[in-house]
């Protein structure tokens, strides 16, 4: 009964629902499709695919980005015509698989082939660009406030220096009142002496 099922009904019912043979192709492309061998491919040629690859996801749509973050077939049936247009530009640089995929697209569409084109995206995800960090707004202004700060430092060392040299300067006119004093102090003393009246000489006695 089941080899029955098998040869003669499943076939009859997959005519029914695959007019075209699109279904079909897509089966047995996907039967065919050797993951090892183009993985090991990609691997080998990494250096020289990855300036290309980069050329190739830059020019593409911003959902192709998304496709290959998100790689459900529901995204992929939804942005079909950005699929199929990104596996024919990987195809021009001759990245592996993506000619045999894109092919086969053209013949199946891309929803009975989301496996295989899921096995592309995937090894194209390493060679997706990092985003560039933007500077933030906030760096100018934590530099101008460091540099006042540093300014402001400057100032107060200066302040701190300038006062001690004072005390030099106050000293040099006590050092010169010295010697004043002591002619003041001489002069009084001379003026005592010339005030004080001489003693008078006695008479000498015969």
């Amino acid at each position: 009964m089941t080899s029955v099922w098998k040869t003669k009904v499943l076939p009859g019912l997959s005519k029914i629902f695959d007019k075209d043979g699109k279904k079909a192709a897509a089966a047995e492309f996907l039967k065919s499709f050797n993951k090892e061998d183009i993985s090991k491919e990609i691997e080998d040629k990494k250096t020289e695919l990855e300036p290309k690859v980069v050329e190739v996801i830059e020019a593409s749509p911003p959902e192709i980005k998304g496709v290959i973050k998100d790689k459900k077939p529901a995204k992929i049936k939804k942005n079909s015509v950005a699929v199929t247009k990104f596996l024919d530009e990987l195809a021009k640089i001759e990245f592996p698989g993506a000619k045999l995929v894109s092919d086969a697209v053209a013949k199946s569409g891309t929803t009975p082939l989301s496996p295989a084109i899921v096995f592309i995206l995937d090894k194209v995800a390493p060679f997706v660009p990092e985003p560039k960090e933007e500077p933030k707004a906030e760096e100018p202004a934590a530099a101008a406030v460091e540099e006042t700060t540093r300014e402001v430092a400057v100032e107060e060392k200066k302040e701190e220096a300038e006062p001690s040299a004072a005390p030099v300067e106050a000293a040099t006119p006590v050092e010169a009142a010295a010697p004043a004093a002591e002619v003041v102090e001489e002069k009084k003393e001379e003026e005592k002496a010339a005030e004080t009246p001489a003693p008078v000489a006695e008479p000498e006695k015969k």
